[in-house]
């Protein structure tokens, strides 16, 4: 009876132990107070008033982004001053989320340039992969080159390093994006943040997505204007704004942008632009016939790194199984849904539509896991041909093609 005890009151004692360096070994990552409800709006990143914007805001304010876009491009094009002004079409491109499978939409672009046809944007978006070729997209065939290296060579050591199980509990997420974020910064340098200025100041604009996620708010970043601001930390926001866009919640750690109110420092926490919408055009507030808004044609092309049709598979009966299941069905639906919306808002102000997505004559080898290089250049090459050989682009979203 007394060597049980004994054993019970040790096994007691080494428990204690072992909770108590488990805790002090695994605290949580601190950080700042997030910012408090009433000055999310006016919150300005860098001190920068056009850096960003909330989708679901004022209209008003991305509205007189867009206006001053336009007298830019007024004064770029030589014609200010002139009694009648009339700007020349202009072409908008939306790049959605996708993970690994944004290959199709880089070599989407690649095999657009070849084809001869690829015209200069006015606006790109981009949200989580589409974030990471927009600024590519952005500045033109120049740059193709670098988005055939992100594309065709990355594997998952490239993009993510695994962390312990513990980090479910004690951690911001079950991998580290450290590789990430160093191949964000070998591309977004100096050059081409300089670059983005440039076409900035012509009255282009280039708006990435990220998710607020203390506010569950969709912010929409202007980076022209951080690049164009000229502010010693612009080069690194920018950074911190291509991976937070594609930071899956859970999968992938956050990333905090520090702001700073009435000289009180806080932080938001931003991930994935994709947890709110999987792209973007503009906000539907926002109409292209309203006042203030330059009359001109448009033609709005839409990238959607996914296929549009159902992806059967048997579901285990099994609780992991099911719940995985089920949410890769709710992301599938919801980025059907922003086709939708998109292709409906620029019905709405007479914008000129085109669609392209992953089709069902899309066959490679079978994955062995995210990011998987076979897998990724057999996209990237599906991709290119169909842009090359003219054959990307729907002018409805499937299942709208015979509706009356």
């Amino acid at each position: 009876m007394k060597k049980s005890v004994m054993f019970h009151n040790t096994y007691a004692v080494l428990a204690g132990v072992l909770g108590s360096l488990l805790v002090a070994g695994c605290s949580i990552p601190p950080r700042e107070p997030a910012v408090p409800i009433a000055d999310v709006a006016r919150a300005m990143p860098l001190g920068i008033a056009n850096a960003r914007f909330f989708a679901d805001g004022d209209p008003a304010l991305m509205v007189a982004e867009g206006t001053r876009a336009a007298e830019r491009e007024v004064a770029a094009l030589g014609v200010a001053g002139q009694s009648t002004v009339r700007l020349p079409p202009a072409s908008f491109l939306a790049v959605s989320g996708g993970g690994d499978n944004g290959a199709y939409g880089a070599g989407l672009m690649l095999g657009w340039t070849e084809s001869g046809t690829r015209p200069e944007f006015k606006i790109v978006t981009g949200v989580s992969t589409g974030a990471l070729i927009a600024p590519f997209a952005f500045l033109g065939p120049e740059y193709d080159n670098g988005l055939r290296e992100v594309y065709t060579t990355i594997d998952p050591a490239r993009v993510y390093s695994k962390r312990a199980l513990t980090a479910a509990l004690f951690n911001d997420a079950m991998a580290s994006t450290a590789p990430l974020s160093e191949l964000i910064a070998q591309y977004a340098d100096e050059k081409m943040f300089a670059a983005i200025a440039r076409e900035y100041r012509k009255g282009r604009l280039l708006l990435i997505g990220t998710t607020q996620l203390d506010a569950q708010r969709p912010a929409i970043w202007n980076i022209g204007a951080i690049a164009a601001s000229g502010h010693p930390e612009g080069l690194e926001l920018f950074r911190k704004i291509l991976r937070a866009s594609a930071a899956i919640p859970g999968a992938f750690e956050p990333v905090m942008i520090d702001i700073e109110i009435d000289g009180k420092k806080y932080q938001e926490m931003h991930v994935d632009g994709g947890a709110i919408a999987q792209l973007f055009l503009y906000p539907p507030s926002i109409s292209m016939t309203s006042k203030g808004i330059t009359s001109r044609a448009r033609h709005a092309y839409v990238i959607r790194n996914a296929r549009l049709d159902p992806d059967y598979g048997s579901s285990e009966r099994r609780t992991i199984s099911i719940a995985g299941r089920a949410i890769n069905t709710m992301l599938a639906a919801s980025g059907y849904n922003d086709v939708l919306r998109t292709y409906f808002v620029t019905q709405r102000d007479h914008v000129e539509y085109s669609l392209a997505y992953i089709g069902t004559d899309f066959v490679s080898a079978p994955k062995t896991g995210e990011f998987d290089p076979v897998y990724m250049r057999a996209l990237f090459a599906y991709g290119y041909r169909q842009a090359k050989e003219g054959r990307s682009w729907h002018d409805k979203p499937p299942g709208l093609e015979d509706a009356r």
